[in-house]
């Protein structure tokens, strides 16, 4: 598996800690002593991380997305390669039915099964 691609749990986990619109409003909002905050440098750093954290958040969003259509076009197809299967199945237990009723009345009309030496197809004596 590809360890640059992230799987659908990951992406899920992701988006757990993804801040909410209402969240992201306050920390822009926030109009009171930066001082408070620790260090302007630090209340810089945490945007950037917040935005960074958005972006990915965002771009998970995006990949959840693109897996759930990819898993539903697999559920789609697995589900007619099923109905073809079950529909081969039906077809060849109905040719194997009519085959047996035609080689019983071939033997109740003498025919015996013979090896030809040419070719390995039965032939009527």
């Amino acid at each position: 598996m590809d360890d640059t691609v992230l799987d659908v749990d990951q992406v899920e986990n992701l988006i757990k800690f993804c801040p909410t619109k209402e969240e992201m409003e306050l920390l822009k909002s926030y109009t009171g002593d930066k001082e408070s905050l620790e260090k302007c440098e630090q209340v810089s750093e945490f945007k950037r991380s917040l935005n960074t954290v958005n972006s990915a958040c965002n771009e998970a969003k995006k990949l959840a997305s693109q897996y759930q259509k990819e898993a539903d076009k697999c559920n789609s197809g697995m589900e007619t390669c099923e109905e073809v299967r079950e529909k081969a199945e039906e077809a060849l237990s109905a040719q194997m039915k009519l085959t047996a009723m035609w080689e019983i009345r071939a033997r109740q009309k003498g025919w015996r099964e013979k090896v030809a030496k040419s070719n390995a197809f039965p032939y009527f004596i």
